[in-house]
């Protein structure tokens, strides 16, 4: 049963020496993994606590907090250009485990359908990745989380799509055009770089036109830096697109990454076919219903562009 806001305000009170709360209140965007709510103490300070609802969310954020220190840090020295959560208190739980809370990050969740070509806050998002790409690799090695070499992480691309494939739910077409691209060596050469591993819309808070931090960071490897751009290039304006990556790239020191885009969208295509097999595995029938229909939503696109293309070509 999730806890009560009460119930989190008084972790909070535990986890903070001195903090007095005042008000508390659940997140516009609540989570699954963990209970969260804002406590606002006496001075109208805003804290958040967060508070495992399972073990294997609890082993997370743990992992998730020796790196929030070591990012913390880069943050500090303006490596970062945005802030990241910092527990700065925790209390223990009952059933085991810690509930973290760290000083809330002012800021809204991105909306993506605000963004605009230009140099606003379409470059400044694609500086902040950059940004978290230039980061040295060490910061996520050191905390024990997962490190890829790119033939590595292409391997793991390969299963993924032979395991979606198995499935017997996967149009024919896209298929043959994942498998395409993951046999093309060349698109696969590319630096590892530190990547969140969940970037979106609700993980990015935006203030005065700004993106002033990033959250959610559980999922952080060392990996393809194309990922954290696919959900850009997917739901942003193409044109705001332009801005991003632009503005990613002036940012970037490593610009011999020619497949990048190819890449970004690739692994938006390929998130769907992990949607689907979440559910297959889960046995959640409305995953897979929603899984299948995105995918050949998918399909259709896709063969409508092709088909296009050739137009233009002819």
């Amino acid at each position: 049963m999730p806890r009560s806001p009460l119930a989190l305000a008084a972790l909070a009170t535990v986890a903070v020496p001195g903090l007095d709360a005042y008000d508390v209140r659940r997140p516009a965007q609540p989570g699954t993994d963990y209970d969260v709510a804002v406590v606002i103490d006496a001075q109208r300070r805003r804290w958040v606590v967060r508070a495992p609802s399972s073990a294997a969310a609890g082993a997370a954020l743990e992992a998730e907090v020796d790196l929030l220190e070591g990012l913390a840090e880069h943050a500090g020295s303006g490596a970062l250009p945005f802030a990241v959560p910092r527990p700065v208190g925790f209390a223990h739980l009952p059933e085991g485990g810690r509930a973290a809370v760290h000083a809330e990050i002012p800021g809204a969740p991105l909306r993506v359908d605000t963004l605009r070509p230009g140099p606003g806050l379409a470059a400044d998002l694609g500086r902040a990745i950059a940004a978290l790409h230039e980061l040295p690799t060490s910061v996520v090695e050191s905390v024990g989380l997962p490190v890829y070499e790119a033939t590595e992480y292409r391997q793991r691309r390969q299963a993924e799509v032979d395991e979606a494939a198995r499935t017997g739910k996967v149009p024919p077409a896209l298929l043959r055009r994942w498998e395409e691209q993951l046999e093309d060596v060349a698109m696969w050469r590319f630096r590892p770089t530190v990547v969140h591993g969940d970037l979106s819309a609700e993980r990015v808070l935006v203030h005065d036109g700004k993106v002033s931090g990033l959250l959610g960071w559980g999922d952080t490897v060392v990996a393809d830096p194309a990922d954290d751009l696919s959900w850009l290039l997917v739901a942003a304006s193409p044109e705001a697109a332009d801005s991003v990556m632009e503005a990613y790239q002036l940012r970037r020191t490593e610009l011999t990454d020619p497949h990048l885009q190819r890449r970004a969208f690739l692994a938006g295509e390929l998130a769907l076919a992990r949607w689907l097999l979440y559910g297959v595995r889960t046995g959640d029938d409305e995953v897979v219903a929603d899984a299948v229909a995105m995918l050949q939503d998918l399909d259709e696109h896709t063969r409508l562009a092709d088909v296009e293309s050739s137009a233009s070509y002819a």
